[in-house]
């Protein structure tokens, strides 16, 4: 989507690491102060940004998002930062996944007969336009499908499919392929679920580029780059927003 009438682009992630390119990309821009969050807005390539740090987990992402998307209106929610895949994913540490879904992975209801979902409640945690939501939240077809558009065209192999938003984080190789079976998913994070939560709520698209630092298997660091995983990701953020701009350009002449 493109957008409209100086409507910028909300950019977040839960660490500075994880959108430290995109600050110097913006340039000198300005600092704003929200809630004692960090936030940097400015333009890249006319396009106006803003980019913020939401800090770590479902609370911090949500209610950040909360106050940014109420101060700055944007048109387009990109959440980024980094990602452990599970078995069977296909993804390794550094490439990109793209969300479809996100699901909130520990909330439901644990029975004598295992695990379940909100829906065993009957109490959703969203309606909007007469669908009720539960564990999970779609986001932006067409967001998705314009980044898997410029991934092929660069020559970037991304993923694309459902993600799993933790509050614990899989440290052993048997609950990430329990999570991974349960949600049919690629890979797990902390804020995601609660970024297009929030995003539906208010009807913004959103966007969720993640990069791979870790196989969610039985706790190893030595295997982990977290570096590498949210320098990728913001490099493919950087083109996604460039794109907007030359398809914006083009849309005047």
């Amino acid at each position: 989507m493109i957008p409209k009438n100086g409507a910028p682009v909300l950019v977040i992630a839960a660490t500075l690491p994880e959108i430290d390119n995109l600050v110097r990309a913006i340039g000198p821009g300005r600092q704003d102060s929200v809630q004692f969050r960090q936030v940097h807005a400015g333009t890249i390539d006319g396009v106006s940004v803003v980019l913020g740090v939401t800090g770590m987990g479902k609370v911090n992402a949500a209610s950040t998002l909360t106050l940014l998307v109420e101060r700055y209106r944007p048109q387009l929610v990109i959440n980024t930062g980094c990602a452990g895949a599970y078995d069977g994913s296909g993804l390794a540490v550094g490439d990109l996944a793209v969300a479809s879904v996100e699901a909130y992975g520990d909330d439901g209801v644990l029975t004598p007969a295992g695990w379940e979902p909100l829906d065993i409640i009957g109490i959703p945690l969203l309606e909007r336009k007469g669908r009720r939501y539960f564990n999970e939240f779609p986001l932006s077809f067409s967001a998705s499908e314009k980044a898997m558009r410029l991934a092929a065209a660069l020559g970037i192999p991304v993923k694309r499919g459902r993600f799993v938003t933790v509050s614990t984080c899989s440290g052993s190789t048997s609950r990430g392929r329990e999570l991974a079976g349960r949600f049919d998913a690629l890979c797990e994070n902390m804020e995601g679920a609660a970024v297009a939560h929030v995003s539906l709520m208010y009807g913004i698209d959103c966007l969720e580029v993640r990069g791979i630092s870790n196989p969610v298997e039985d706790r190893d660091l030595s295997r982990w780059n977290i570096p590498r995983a949210v320098e990728n990701a913001q490099r493919f953020v950087l083109k996604y927003i460039q794109s907007l701009a030359i398809k914006e350009s083009g849309s005047r002449e």
